[in-house]
């Protein structure tokens, strides 16, 4: 499992978590497509964005291993922001590619990528 020396590991000043320390001996926690409502706390929308804005700083549009990013939180954006280029995908495998999909991340959470975002800006 590749580690992505850099990204941040949580998001500052709370229990979201962006990365994990070790490998699951059991296997990886497979990557599922969860459903974002509206109703969703603030909070989570703000760790949702964070993340989107850290996969930008760090990656940009450019093809990454899933290595040890936190599954949980990929789930929020996986089909979505975050695309599997690996065919057939493995959900299970921390050497899965994935990549941005700059234009849907840039709609879905602006913030993210126009300065006023958690690492970059005011937050």
């Amino acid at each position: 499992m590749i580690k992505h020396r850099g990204f941040p590991g949580r998001m500052p000043g709370t229990d979201y978590q962006f990365t994990i320390r070790r490998a699951n001996k059991a296997g990886a926690t497979p990557l599922v497509a969860r459903e974002r409502y509206a109703d969703r706390r603030p909070a989570d929308r703000r760790a949702d964005a964070a993340f989107v804005e850290a996969l930008w700083l760090y990656f940009g549009d450019q093809p990454f291993e899933r290595g040890n990013l936190d599954a949980g939180r990929l789930s929020w954006l996986f089909g979505r922001e975050v695309i599997a280029l690996d065919d057939p995908f493995n959900p299970t495998d921390y050497e899965a590619l994935l990549q941005l999909d700059v234009a849907r991340a840039r709609a879905s959470f602006p913030e993210a990528f126009d300065g006023s975002g958690h690492w970059e800006g005011s937050a």
